[in-house]
């Protein structure tokens, strides 16, 4: 019986880690900005305990930004120092156990 109960608590652990949500960026505003510029990125599970960092990326490059604000729902961040023009997607490392870098399907330019 107490080998039942400790596998139904490990099972219910498992199913818990399993099921928390990756971070979902859905939009960011402006489109469109230069360096130390303020965006703020819109999605879904965007708080501290998913996202520790966010960056912008060109695919070969990461530019690390500074986070400002955070909730479930937004990120306000500074477009680092150093950051070429071009345009980028942003990307997150999670939080946690395991972190991971997730490219996001949300896209800025960076001006001159």
């Amino acid at each position: 019986m107490k080998l039942f109960v400790i596998a139904a608590l490990l099972l219910a652990a498992l199913v818990v880690q399993a099921q928390q949500a990756s971070p979902k960026m859905t939009t960011v505003e402006p489109g469109n900005a230069k360096v130390g510029d303020v965006l703020t990125v819109t999605g879904e599970n965007l708080d501290k305990a998913s996202v520790s960092e966010i960056y912008l990326t060109d695919g070969s490059k990461d530019y690390k930004g500074v986070m400002t604000e955070q909730t479930g729902t937004s990120i306000k961040f500074k477009v680092p120092p150093g950051t070429p023009a071009g345009r980028y997607a942003l990307m997150v490392l999670t939080a946690g156990k395991d972190p991971k870098l997730m490219e996001q399907p949300v896209k800025v330019t960076i001006e001159p």
